[in-house]
C-alpha cells in the first residue's frame, strides 16, 4: 500500500499500472490502462495525432483545465521548495492554444519495425517507432507541407533513415523554423555522412511550395553521432542564408539553427 507517481495520467482518472521503480519508499509506475476518466478531460482532442504521438498529454482537457493543472504543479513544487509564506502570482495563459510554435525537431524513422518511412515525433512510450504528424496543431501549415514534401521526395528516392539501433543509414532530423511575427522559415535536413544523396532536387521542392511563409535559408547538417540528439558536426547552406529574423516586444531577433528562443513567441510576450 502507498502512493505511486504514474507518468501519463491525470489528477481524477482512475488506472491500472504496474510498479516499475521502487526508492525510499515512493514508487514509480508504468501505466497500462486508464479504466475511468478525469473530471478534467472535458472535450475532444483537436488533432488526428493525438494518442500515438508522444509530443502532447493534455488535448482531452480544455485550455482552461490545463492552466488549472499547470498552476498547481507549479505551485505544489514552490510549497515544498520555499520554506514560510510567500506571494503566489498565478499563471498566464499563452494568446493563442494551437499553431503557436516557431520550433520543431522531427525524427525520420519507421511506424513499425520494417514497415514504411516516417517522418515525425517519436510514438507515445517508443523510442523506436514514428509517428507522421502532418496534422500537427501545434503548428502553422507550413510546417506540414515541408515535412510532407520531404517525406515523399525521400521515399521516391528510396533512401534509408539513420537506425538507432545499427547505427546505419542516412536520415535523422529535420528541424524546421518559423517566425510567428515575420513569417520567416528555416528548415534544416540532419544526415550522417554515411551516403551521397543529390540534395539540391529536394531543396528544389521545397522552393517550389505554396506556403504562407518564405524560406529564409535551406541547410544540411551532418551529425555521426550515436546520440539521437540534433547535434551539428558540420553545415552547409543549400539555399540562402543560417538564420531567420522574428519579432517581439518591437524588437528584432536574429536567430540561428540552433540558437535558443522561446518556442511561442505570443506566450513569450
Amino acid at each position: 500500500d502507498g502512493i505511486a507517481s504514474v507518468k501519463g495520467t491525470l489528477p481524477g482518472q482512475k488506472v491500472k499500472f504496474v510498479v516499475s521503480k521502487k526508492r525510499s519508499g515512493k514508487a514509480q509506475g508504468r501505466l497500462k490502462e486508464v479504466i475511468e476518466k478525469s473530471p478534467m478531460e472535458d472535450v475532444e482532442p483537436n488533432c488526428p495525432h493525438f494518442g500515438d504521438c508522444g509530443g502532447c498529454s493534455y488535448q482531452t482537457m480544455s485550455y482552461e483545465n490545463q492552466l488549472k493543472l499547470k498552476e498547481d504543479m507549479v505551485k505544489g513544487i514552490l510549497d515544498n521548495a520555499i520554506k514560510g509564506d510567500y506571494q503566489f502570482e498565478g499563471i498566464l495563459g499563452s494568446p493563442v492554444q494551437w499553431g503557436y510554435r516557431n520550433k520543431m525537431e522531427f525524427s525520420f524513422g519507421d511506424e513499425f519495425k520494417d514497415g514504411p518511412l516516417a517522418l515525425g515525433m517519436h510514438k507515445k512510450g517508443s523510442f523506436y517507432d514514428i509517428v507522421t504528424v502532418d496534422g500537427c496543431r501545434l503548428v502553422d501549415d507550413d510546417y506540414s507541407a515541408i515535412l510532407r514534401e520531404t517525406l515523399y521526395y525521400f521515399e521516391e528516392k528510396k533512401t534509408p533513415f539513420y537506425h538507432r539501433y545499427t547505427h546505419e543509414g542516412y536520415l535523422r532530423h529535420l528541424l524546421v523554423r518559423r517566425a510567428s511575427r515575420t513569417g520567416e522559415i528555416l528548415a534544416a535536413l540532419v544526415t550522417t555522412t554515411q551516403q551521397e544523396v543529390d540534395l539540391e532536387s529536394w531543396k528544389e521542392r521545397l522552393l517550389s511550395l505554396p506556403l504562407n511563409g518564405k524560406f529564409a535559408g535551406i541547410l544540411h547538417i551532418t551529425n555521426d553521432s550515436m546520440s539521437d540528439a540534433v547535434k551539428c558536426d558540420s553545415s552547409e547552406i543549400l539555399y540562402g542564408r543560417d538564420y531567420f529574423y522574428e519579432e517581439l516586444l518591437g524588437l528584432k531577433f536574429r536567430i540561428s539553427t540552433f540558437s535558443f528562443f522561446q518556442t511561442n513567441t505570443c506566450g513569450a510576450e
